[in-house]
């Protein structure tokens, strides 16, 4: 069992950065798969990067890979997106997710409850 909370989330404006975590808990934490999705006003909702519980590989989308990074602790049962040189059309709510499976393709089994990104020009 997992329990994901996602925090970090604001008002930024294009160019700049912000930093969005997810804690999670569950003894379990460190054997799942953790990533990111986001869903803008409009759109579906749509992968943005995971990372692998077991040798760390990490997948970007296309739309984000260069400017985000994802990471994660599991002494301290976190995971992290770094968001850099942000754009507007990065606006959107993003949500941690975890699975056992990866998150790449898959509709994710845990689910937090979202932090609103605002990027503004």
């Amino acid at each position: 069992q997992v329990q994901l909370v996602e925090s970090g989330g604001g008002l930024v404006q294009a160019g700049g950065s912000l930093r969005l975590s997810c804690a999670a808990s569950g003894r379990t934490f460190s054997f799942y798969n953790m990533g990111w999705f986001r869903q803008a006003p409009g759109k579906e909702r749509e992968f943005v990067a995971d990372m692998s519980w077991n040798d760390g590989r990490t997948l970007y989308a296309d739309s984000v890979k260069g400017r985000f990074t994802i990471s994660r602790d599991n002494a301290k049962n976190t995971v992290s997106l770094q968001m850099n040189t942000l754009k507007t059309e990065d606006t959107a709510v993003y949500y941690c997710a975890a699975d056992k499976r990866p998150l790449w393709g898959v509709e994710p089994n845990y689910w937090g409850q979202g932090t609103q990104v605002t990027v503004s020009s």
